[in-house]
């Protein structure tokens, strides 16, 4: 199949999953052509099967804000003709899908059918696409898909219980790929951050309010009451100067450390015994997904679909949002030494079920039924 790829080219989780599933994809000899205003940050490689196709925005003085969404249609109307796509595939209903609709109805002007698949991660429903500015828009782009999936039941639920949805949602949970995040042998850099063999917290995330890094920092403040402990905090957002302003009146600056956004997330993970998500709202939980591939227990929020990934009390345990006192015995449980080696052990078998070689084929089969079925309405 060829199959264009409309994403968000950033760190963020659906950009991620957007590009390794389009890797995976051109691995199994799928052609692949990326369509975004920016190459995406984790398609570090090119093969005979991926292509890049950059839109192309641009400033005039009549607009304030540059008319993204008309450019993005306009790109994609040109990649389906020339490059003869059997499918495109957006992540992240706004504006991808709305765009695509435009370039669909286009396309059928000039006798060329394209089905349209959209896949639903998180914030576009559970925030951004409840804004009354956005929402008939979001209804009526998910409705005029050919296929529509999302990452989780419980994301397909709350897209159910918000929006009139007349279409059937397919849930194709988020997948890894256990070749990049496994546990590697890191034990010089375990060693530089925790030289009295304390034990190692991690959060990455990127700093924002639903994600609640206040609570790591709480969570954290009350283990190392018991226990000798550190905490690397990986990524960045608006949120970081009130979590350094938080160290600082905690007294824990010496035993915290920023690290900022990394590439090689899969690193620190290499060397962590705790994977904290206290998350206010999380359709998925990716980072605790790559957390549990490298070998790490997850403690985490009850919240959206983490419990359908975190299973309570054996890859980790699931706490309800915002209960510190809660997270905190929870963490000293899986802390312990007598305990901690079953929840990495755990931790990586839950992982191995969604390896990314399990979960493809789940796509590929939803491409086929959906091109199926679109060309049977000719």
């Amino acid at each position: 199949m060829k199959i264009g790829i409309v994403c968000y080219p950033t760190f963020g989780g659906s950009g991620v999953v957007a590009t390794e599933l389009g890797k995976g994809l051109a691995k199994i000899g799928h052609e692949v052509h990326f369509i975004t205003y920016k190459q995406p940050s984790r398609l570090d490689f090119f093969s005979e099967n991926l292509y890049y196709h950059e839109v192309d925005i641009k400033s005039y003085p009549l607009f304030e804000h540059a008319p993204y969404e008309l450019a993005l249609a306009s790109k994609m109307v040109s990649v389906v003709k020339y490059e003869k796509l059997d499918l495109l595939h957006v992540h992240y209903a706004i504006p991808h899908a709305s765009a695509a609709f435009m370039a669909k109805q286009i396309l059928k002007t000039q006798g060329i059918q394209i089905p349209v698949v959209t896949t639903l991660h998180g914030t576009d429903i559970t925030l951004v696409g409840k804004d009354p500015s956005y929402e008939p828009v979001v209804t009526f782009s998910i409705n005029q898909s050919d296929g529509v999936t999302a990452v989780s039941e419980d994301l397909k639920k709350e897209t159910y219980a918000f929006f009139d949805i007349k279409r059937d949602i397919e849930v194709i949970p988020n997948f890894i790929d256990l070749d990049r995040f496994k546990r590697q042998k890191k034990e010089h850099f375990k060693l530089a951050i925790c030289p009295h063999d304390e034990k190692l917290m991690v959060h990455t995330s990127n700093f924002r309010k639903v994600k609640r890094v206040e609570d790591v920092i709480q969570v954290f403040y009350e283990v190392q009451k018991e226990i000798p402990a550190k905490l690397l905090l990986v990524g960045d957002g608006p949120e970081r100067d009130r979590m350094e302003r938080l160290c600082r009146e905690l007294g824990t600056c010496d035993d915290v450390r920023f690290l900022g956004k990394l590439d090689a997330v899969e690193e620190v993970l290499s060397v962590a015994d705790l994977f904290l998500m206290p998350s206010e709202k999380e359709s998925f939980g990716l980072a605790a997904l790559e957390a549990m591939a490298c070998e790490v227990p997850v403690l985490s929020s009850n919240a959206g679909g983490i419990p359908e990934l975190n299973v309570d009390g054996v890859t980790g345990f699931v706490c309800n949002i915002g209960d510190i006192q809660q997270m905190k015995e929870k963490a000293l449980y899986i802390l312990d030494d007598a305990n901690l080696p079953r929840f990495k052990e755990n931790a990586l078998a839950r992982a191995k079920e969604f390896d990314i070689s399990m979960i493809l084929p789940h796509y590929v089969a939803y491409y086929q039924k959906t091109i199926a079925l679109t060309m049977a309405q000719i």
